[in-house]
């Protein structure tokens, strides 16, 4: 996740001008200029995405394209996700796994026809990514980067009702559904998804068009730009994952607790069971995971979990913090964490051994060397707002 750290270095989304003009405050983030927070602060626009509707520059991530007839069977073979049967016109999450069954990037991607797919990925994983795809299917089907595009997110409970009066109909959409619109006139390709747990939307759009539709969109009263700081701690109360944080090559799905991401039919007795990167290991770990039983003493052994973590006391456990039994042994540590601005409580994620891992289990985390108590709860740890029609 490390992005350069001299600024002459950077990249720059098209929207770099409106955040410098805007006042926002900019970092480097996989490898680009990206804004943190705007004059506002953090607070404000995580409460304000909350309430009315936050807009996200999210141009750093990776966009591309697969087509061809055995585009979907192609995708399939590198993650133990059903891609074969995503209908037209719906989104699923992904995960691309290498051949120990570690996640080298979680992704998004959307079945426009039945020979295309447009993929969505990680921004510091991107030209790793493309480099991956291009090499393990290119000789199956047309993988193609689109480098010219912009992506934009517009968050919160306000989102549809103004995005539909921009572009009517574009309401009709349910959670991780989509298509084709035109926004104020502009063309646009949009999801109704995003990484806040709140409802809301990912616009597509031509560089060229992007300046002109995030003014537009910023015209709108409820509408407040918002930065990677609040972005972080809005999809951290969603319980979601960063990769590199969260999940990693050294992570399985299985242990990162994604086991929903992988469907019935890509697990064992499935009827295209297996077939992915790393699936002996993957597929132990959720036969495991599925008994209860202690596993074996071999690499497919499930030794630890991804959980979520709430403070005792009102002591933010940042990421990093080791996690010990209240004997003092370790047995993890917090990969997220801060005081939740909605949550109004210290929140954290983190891996722990596996019989530390059940709801109600209490740990302690260690904050500048004294103990912090904490208790293992499920996630999300504010309620998401999707819209399933």
């Amino acid at each position: 996740m490390a992005a350069p750290s001299d600024n002459a270095t950077l990249l720059k989304t098209p929207l770099h001008g409106l955040h410098v003009e805007l006042g926002a405050r900019m970092v480097p983030f996989a490898g680009y200029s990206m804004p943190v927070q705007y004059p506002a602060g953090l607070m404000a626009e995580h409460r304000h995405t909350r309430d009315a509707a936050g807009l996200f520059d999210i141009s750093h991530m990776g966009q591309l394209r697969l087509s061809g007839a055995d585009a979907a069977a192609a995708f399939e073979s590198l993650m133990p996700v059903d891609v074969i049967d995503l209908p037209v016109g719906k989104q699923r999450y992904g995960l691309l796994l290498n051949d120990a069954g570690g996640i080298l990037d979680d992704l998004m991607f959307f079945r426009e026809r039945d020979d295309s797919l447009f993929v969505i990925v990680n921004g510091a994983c991107k030209v790793d990514d493309i480099a991956h795809i291009t090499a393990k299917i290119g000789a199956r089907c047309a993988v193609q980067p689109l480098p010219d595009h912009a992506l934009l997110a517009l968050q919160g409970p306000q989102a549809a009702a103004l995005l539909s009066a921009l572009s009517p109909g574009i309401e009709r959409f349910v959670f991780m559904t989509g298509g084709n619109v035109k926004i104020g006139g502009i063309d646009a390709f949009v999801t109704r998804s995003g990484y806040t747990g709140e409802d809301g939307f990912e616009i597509s759009v031509a560089a060229a068009d992007a300046e002109a539709l995030a003014r537009l969109l910023l015209a709108q009263p409820a509408v407040k730009p918002i930065g990677l700081g609040a972005r972080n701690s809005l999809r951290l109360e969603a319980g979601l994952c960063l990769y590199g944080s969260d999940i990693d090559t050294t992570t399985t799905p299985v242990e990162a607790s994604l086991n929903w991401a992988m469907q019935k039919v890509r697990r064992a007795g499935g009827a295209r069971a297996g077939g992915f990167p790393g699936a002996e290991k993957v597929l132990a770990q959720l036969a495991v995971a599925s008994t209860g039983a202690a596993g074996t003493t071999d690499h497919k052994t499930l030794t630890r979990k991804r959980v979520g973590l709430v403070a005792l006391e009102r002591v933010p456990v940042r990421d990093g913090s080791p996690l010990e039994s209240f004997e003092g042994h370790p047995i993890g540590q917090v990969t997220s964490g801060l005081l939740g601005p909605t949550a109004d409580r210290p929140v954290a994620m983190g891996y722990v051994a596996t019989a530390f891992s059940a709801p109600g289990t209490r740990i302690q985390a260690i904050v500048r060397g004294k103990p912090v108590p904490m208790e293992v709860t499920t996630m999300p740890f504010v309620p998401t707002r999707y819209f399933r029609g």
